[in-house]
């Protein structure tokens, strides 16, 4: 590499870095306040059926969201989208932004309005163990949140516009806003109306997380928005192109939510409920790291490969890459052997007690496994999606839905058949598939970039798979002497140390990555 491109590289990397810390604050901010949320609802309903129900309600608004306004704007939008921009293209830019939200709106306008038309089927279809009363209440709340639904995709797209214009601090900040609304709901309104107000604090959220994004999107020249469909429009097409396969990857996403849901319904009571605050508590990494990463990254990736520069492209993803593994493997660790600390730590009050504590501990001790999995996964399928493959990752997706339903159906019955938890094994399921769907992601996306800097890739992750595992076997250790008592002492003494530790052999070990992560962060622009 000449300086030339050393020093293009270097920057590239240096505005990433900052762009993904302003990210990471405000997705830390707003993870933090989701787990407020869960304290708030945990402490208020529990592990009970009541929630259950709630949370089966809110697997259809999330399906219907995440398949379309998820699929236009993770893969098809943004690529096109930059291009104009790249070509300095205004008008062209703001019409096709404008069909989009148009499209997105009407769409999932007519989706949802026949969604809620047929909810007492699709929930006593796929909800048959829940008691009449418990059907009844999930038709209501499904009803209600399908009104979100169609907010959050319109809200999505101008959060694809900002980002592509490297605007990321209101996209970040709009999450925030709406934990915020449930929060206030699930205190003020749980009281009186019981789940009822989660539901509406779901749908007040989604119009705050609208609501906070416009000042970003009508300020400049970022928005002129017409009230226009563009059917015939080649960039339009091109993105319902690009979408398909992705719409099809993302329904397989979600088909496992949706399956995992039926069956932890038919387990013992609670259990939905279990797995999913594991699954929550294993996503604030997750959220916090990849996503705040992925975010930043891909509109760049996107840019260079619009512009045809690959072996930028190609460094920048290596680099980040590495940083990414650098940091969700000793998470991964630190979740999977403090896994009932941490639950005591943020859960455990009210009406959240030891069973439950114990039972959501189990689910995230087995999705802790897949942590890494989901964390590269996310810039994985970036990368394919920045150079307008998404047939690849869907593909893959596809085969990654089918073997998770396949293990979710095996292991479920395992577990049972040896006396463990059934709900772990829906956990266990989920890490085993996403995975194998990383390895596949990095085989196939290495011929198309031109490799992974495979050699100082290799070594790299040795050495951090030592840290690792020298902080995971300090923890174990600790792990007996923690106290039980107070509730919260056990899991802030386990974090500490396990960073300490983690540290002090990434400094023995000469890992590169947290001198060039410090310095990147550091740096003055």
């Amino acid at each position: 590499m000449n300086q030339l491109e050393t020093t293009r590289t270097a920057a590239t990397t240096h505005r990433l870095a900052r762009a993904a810390s302003l990210v990471m604050v405000l997705f830390l901010a707003s993870r933090a306040l989701g787990l407020l949320r869960e304290v708030v609802i945990a402490r208020q309903f529990g592990t009970s059926a009541e929630m259950d129900a709630y949370l089966a309600a809110f697997r259809l608004p999330d399906f219907l969201f995440y398949v379309v306004a998820g699929g236009a704007l993770g893969s098809a939008f943004i690529p096109i989208f930059t291009g104009y921009l790249a070509r300095e293209d205004l008008p062209g830019a703001w019409r096709l932004a404008s069909a989009v939200i148009n499209w997105v709106a009407l769409f999932l306008t007519g989706l949802g309005g026949l969604a809620a038309l047929f909810a007492p089927w699709i929930v006593q279809r796929f909800f048959a163990d829940f008691s009449p009363a418990q059907q009844t209440l999930t038709v209501e709340l499904m009803r209600w949140m399908l009104i979100s639904t169609v907010i959050f995709g319109v809200s999505g797209v101008v959060m694809g516009i900002l980002n592509a214009h490297q605007h990321f601090f209101l996209p970040a900040l709009a999450p925030v806003i709406y934990n915020l609304a449930i929060i206030l709901s699930a205190w003020l309104l749980g009281p009186l109306w019981g789940v009822r107000g989660l539901a509406a604090g779901v749908v007040a959220g989604a119009a705050s997380h609208l609501l906070v994004q416009l000042p970003g999107l009508l300020s400049g020249e970022r928005l002129r928005y017409q009230p226009v469909l563009a059917w015939r429009d080649p960039s339009l097409r091109e993105v319902a192109r690009l979408m398909g396969p992705r719409v099809l990857g993302l329904a397989a996403v979600q088909l496992n939510f949706v399956v995992n849901a039926v069956l932890a319904a038919g387990l013992t009571a609670g259990s939905l409920t279990a797995l999913n605050y594991g699954w929550i508590i294993m996503l604030l990494p997750q959220g916090i790291i990849a996503q705040a990463v992925a975010t930043a990254l891909f509109p760049t990736l996107a840019a260079l490969a619009a512009t045809e520069q690959w072996a930028e492209l190609r460094r920048i993803f290596a680099v980040t890459l590495r940083s990414l593994l650098f940091l969700t493997l000793p998470a991964a660790a630190g979740l999977l052997v403090l896994s009932e600390p941490l639950v005591r730590l943020l859960l455990e009050r009210g009406k959240f007690d030891p069973a439950a504590t114990t039972a959501t501990a189990w689910a995230l001790s087995f999705f802790a496994l897949g942590l890494t999995g989901h964390a590269v996964v996310e810039i994985a399928t970036r990368a394919f999606y920045a150079l307008k493959n998404t047939k690849t990752p869907v593909a893959v997706g596809v085969a990654a839905m089918a073997v998770n339903i396949g293990l979710s159906w095996l292991l479920l019955r395992l577990f049972a058949g040896w006396g463990w938890p059934p709900h772990g094994g829906l956990a266990l399921a989920n890490s085993i598939a996403v995975t194998l769907e990383m390895i596949a992601l990095l085989a196939l996306l290495r011929p198309q970039m031109g490799g992974l800097a495979e050699g100082g890739l290799v070594g790299a992750v040795a050495k951090m798979g030592l840290a690792t595992a020298g902080m995971a076997l300090a923890l174990a250790l600790l792990l007996p002497f923690l106290p039980p008592a107070p509730g919260w002492l056990g899991g802030v003494i386990g974090v500490g140390v396990g960073s300490l530790v983690y540290l002090g052999l990434v400094y023995v070990l000469r890992i590169d990555e947290l001198k060039t992560i410090s310095r990147n962060l550091l740096r003055r622009n």
